[in-house]
């Protein structure tokens, strides 16, 4: 599976439409035990805010926020898949959900570490 460089990928119905800016591939691929992604299951692959651009349907994404409403999880209004979220970690990245990525199976990518957002490391100032 090559996935360097710009890739394209959207929701399952198609409304939303992204790309992805991975000049080195996945890099920091990884899965969450928050509430919100424990539930979710999405891996995800972390990016620089301005290597991911909406191409079509920004209008369609819906915004959702919990707890200290630091991350924006985006979901398509349509279908509800998750396509992409502004990291609380770190709000200058994007996670942005690679099963929405064109050409990528994420039971292939063999073991994913997991965070752990339940103890995320801002809870603890």
């Amino acid at each position: 599976m090559d996935i360097q460089g710009i890739n394209r990928g959207a929701c399952h119905c198609g409304r939303v439409q992204f790309e992805v800016d991975l000049p080195g591939g996945f890099e920091d691929l990884s899965r969450c035990n928050c509430s919100m992604c424990a539930r979710r299951g999405a891996v995800v692959t972390s990016v620089p805010l301005d290597a991911f651009r909406i191409l079509k349907g920004a209008e369609n994404l819906t915004l959702y926020q919990f707890n200290t409403k630091t991350a924006e999880h985006y979901f398509c209004a349509t279908c509800g898949i998750y396509t992409h979220h502004r990291r609380r970690s770190n709000p200058n990245q994007f996670g942005v959900n690679v099963a929405c990525i064109e050409g990528v199976n994420p039971f292939e990518l063999g073991d994913i570490p997991t965070t752990d957002g339940i103890n995320h490391s801002s809870d603890r100032r």
